[in-house]
């Protein structure tokens, strides 16, 4: 983690791909839920988009989340900004990004979790995808929470 986590300043965390429709968008809804567990709503912003965003989440990705109790029905894919992602302390890229160091700068932690795509693969396929999310999001939080 970056500079933010000693300021009272939020941390800043950023799920990105490209199409934002599928791996970014699970991981922002488990990013949200560890942030209200945590009780870090006023510590932790997150962030999510695509570099060319599809018009919809993927169908596959709403209904396996809606079996762990999430709705991602209502959501949107966002083109996400440079600007967006270099002010963040980390970004999670999905596997698909060529986002380099020097596009945002030094001070941002740019992380590849090379999830395979959910796009178009069975049920059973996405849910192994989703709970490896599930695990990287929460142990992204237990990085930064033991720094407080």
């Amino acid at each position: 983690m970056s500079s933010n986590a000693d300021s009272d300043d939020p941390i800043r965390i950023a799920f990105m791909c490209v199409q934002n429709a599928g791996r970014s968008q699970m991981s922002t809804a488990f990013a949200e839920r560890e942030r209200d567990r945590r009780g870090l709503a006023d510590r932790v912003e997150i962030l999510t988009g695509g570099t060319h965003p599809a018009d919809s989440v993927h169908e596959g990705v709403i209904d396996v989340m809606d079996e762990v109790g999430v709705d991602l029905s209502d959501r949107t894919p966002r083109e996400i900004t440079l600007d967006e992602l270099r002010s963040c302390d980390t970004v999670a890229t999905m596997g698909c990004s060529t986002l380099e160091v020097g596009d945002v700068g030094e001070d941002v932690d740019i992380r590849d979790w090379a999830l395979d795509d959910p796009d178009g693969c069975d049920l059973e396929a996405v849910r192994e995808i989703r709970a490896e999310i599930e695990q990287r999001v929460a142990a992204l939080f237990d990085e930064f929470s033991s720094l407080e």
